[in-house]
């Protein structure tokens, strides 16, 4: 169950929140559907509060802002708000940990065919993966960068961005924000 904003998490919740799962922020069905956002999995403080990329420090909601995609600054807690502006959110792999190098190759590709499954069921114009390596790992794609792909997955076009953690230091909010900007144009209205 979410929480309310903002919220304390301690390592006791952190660690209770040791493999737990997300449930996916999509709109309804028949409501237009332009981007799935795909997170690698979730980590232990999302899924101690129930909001994808709630991480203090994680840049997705600033890029998705920065780059247009939503006319107000949302924080996690308002994630449902996505699935006005034909937004969604899932994760390669639903499995919570506190790295993503805790997932094994087997549970990549499992939530790669997860993914697929997902993306046929629902229809976005488009699948942006957050996480070039997770891509790269899930589908056997070894030599995929960052940007628009020349396969799709599914019928929806596909899109790799930088993974917004503040761990990737080499993507600065405003590079990241230029990434999403770019994938903002290429979906238009």
């Amino acid at each position: 169950m979410a929480r309310p904003h903002p919220v304390r998490i301690g390592v006791v919740d952190l660690e209770a929140a040791r493999d737990a799962t997300l449930p996916d922020v999509l709109p309804a069905p028949g409501e237009p559907f332009r981007v799935l956002f795909t997170g690698i999995n979730p980590g232990l403080y999302s899924a101690a509060t129930g909001w994808h990329f709630a991480r203090p420090g994680n840049r997705f909601w600033a890029a998705l802002h920065g780059s247009g995609f939503t006319p107000t600054l949302l924080k996690p807690s308002q994630q449902q708000e996505l699935t006005r502006y034909g937004l969604g959110i899932t994760n390669v792999a639903p499995r919570a940990t506190a790295q993503a190098a805790e997932l094994s190759v087997a549970e990549l590709k499992e939530g790669g065919a997860r993914l697929l499954a997902l993306i046929e069921s629902r229809c976005p114009r488009f699948v942006a993966i957050a996480g070039v390596t997770a891509y790269r790992v899930a589908f056997g794609r070894p030599k995929a960068a960052i940007g628009p792909q020349p396969e799709t997955l599914g019928r929806a076009r596909l899109w790799i961005l930088p993974n917004p953690s503040g761990l990737n230091a080499s993507w600065q909010l405003p590079r990241l924000a230029e990434a999403f900007r770019e994938l903002n144009e290429a979906v238009g209205p």
